[in-house]
């Protein structure tokens, strides 16, 4: 090609368009006027808006500015780490509402598997219950549109919507012949962050599922049930934060506050400089309690930072396998148009000054699991780098009796159903955390 010989995107095409070892190939040689050249603060957005006009004005088919611009906006963010993301209208407010705990839909704990959605089981006193759907149902269509093979997202979309609007869910059930139609009406759907229940000899059990809105005034109204069934302070606590994912770091500073009467929570860098720091006020209703605290490795985040609080604290021991490592605090950003931004703005720290960023929490016990663990932080692709000294090594060590926890599973192996006496139970960690409250071992 000629220095300074102009051609247009289509006859370009055909140039550069060849045919080699039996493969199309679609290498090119840019002009001289394509190459190197100056550069600047505004370089980039100028090819930005290049890129742009050439892809409307020649791509194959007609396109939407508004969905080209966002997919621009949405690659960029998430360039920066993998929990920065930008978010649209739907799903900002997907992602709100699952942060608030409440929506309008029909009430129901779905796990995607291969292509069909099962129920895990209807939230108490939602449609789905009220309609008599079944843990274990394969929901195969929503409104005649075919579910199987589908994402998440697009089923949440389907199912929730505004209260008072009706929705009809085409279901497989084990035992029955043929599809089963059921149709039910949505409401507000009120989804619990905590459970609790008093075990043999007195020992409280709390688990928190994640940090949503409420979870604070969930916990103290489950520690006044505790004291109600007990008759009176329980002899100790289990706080179990496995499989919880994290959530509002506001909610989880809540908690701890409750379990610890004083003593640094934890602290916040930007950029290498220190920047907040939470602390415990005096008072706490549960910090008088003796604790054990199980983690595992879908423990991540805020349960991360409660569960670091405690342990350098000396609150109470950690049991279980060490936890999922992301040390990162993502601030919610409101955009024109009903968008959203969740953008990492700092590095959260324990109250000695461990970093948890894609290293973790190592347990004082560690519960040793007979499978590969799964994957962590430090196994994504574009993590934050970790910082400071590895952890040191559990102080003891125990057997399990049963399997590590495994993705295609639902409950990722943590029992939807507590027993009464953990000492007959196959849940290892559990167990191990009962036995030593109920024996004082430390």
């Amino acid at each position: 090609m000629l220095p300074g010989m102009r051609v247009t995107l289509r006859q370009l095409s055909l140039i550069t368009l060849g045919y080699a070892g039996g493969a199309l190939s679609t290498g090119w040689i840019a002009p001289a006027s394509a190459r190197g050249g100056a550069t600047g603060p505004y370089t980039l957005l100028d090819q930005l808006a290049r890129v742009l006009v050439l892809v409307e004005n020649e791509y194959v088919d007609p396109t939407q500015r508004s969905k080209l611009v966002e997919g621009a906006i949405g690659g960029m963010v998430a360039a920066l780490d993998p929990h920065s993301s930008y978010m649209n209208s739907t799903d900002y407010q997907l992602f709100r509402s699952d942060t608030e705990g409440q929506f309008g839909g029909i009430g129901v704990e779905v796990d995607l598997r291969g292509d069909a959605a099962i129920v895990i089981a209807p939230i108490e006193g939602s449609p789905a219950e009220r309609a008599g759907i079944r843990s274990g149902d394969k929901i195969v269509a929503v409104d005649g549109v075919d579910m199987r093979g589908k994402s998440s997202d697009t089923l949440l979309l389907k199912l929730r919507g505004a209260p008072g609007t009706r929705v009809t869910l085409t279901l497989l059930r084990e035992g029955r012949a043929g599809s089963l139609d059921v149709k039910l009406e949505r409401a507000i759907i009120h989804v619990k962050s905590v459970e609790a229940q008093v075990l043999a000899e007195r020992v409280g059990y709390l688990r928190i599922k994640q940090f949503q809105a409420g979870t604070l005034q969930e916990v103290l109204a489950a520690a006044a049930k505790l004291r109600q069934q007990a008759q009176g302070e329980p002899r100790g606590l289990i706080l179990d934060l496995r499989n919880n994912p994290g959530g509002l770091v506001d909610e989880a500073v809540g908690v701890a506050d409750e379990l610890l009467g004083s003593g640094l929570i934890y602290s916040t860098r930007h950029r290498g400089k220190v920047v907040g720091q939470a602390h415990a006020r005096p008072g706490g209703s549960l910090r008088s309690l003796p604790l054990m605290v199980l983690v595992n490795e879908y423990s991540a985040s805020a349960s991360e930072l409660l569960a670091g609080a405690l342990q350098d604290n000396g609150r109470g021991l950690l049991l279980g396998a060490p936890t999922f490592g992301k040390g990162s605090v993502q601030s919610i950003i409101d955009l024109p148009g009903g968008a959203g931004l969740k953008l990492t703005t700092l590095r959260y720290y324990t109250p000695s000054g461990r970093a948890i960023q894609a290293q973790g929490l190592t347990p004082d016990v560690l519960v040793a699991a007979a499978a590969e663990a799964p994957p962590r932080e430090r196994d994504i692709d574009g993590h934050l780098p970790a910082e400071g000294p590895a952890p040191s090594p559990p102080r003891q060590r125990v057997p399990s009796a049963g399997t590590a926890p495994s993705q295609d599973d639902p409950t990722l192996g943590v029992p939807r159903e507590v027993p009464r006496d953990p000492r007959t139970a196959q849940d290892t960690a559990l167990k191990e955390a009962f036995v030593r409250l109920v024996t004082r071992q430390p």
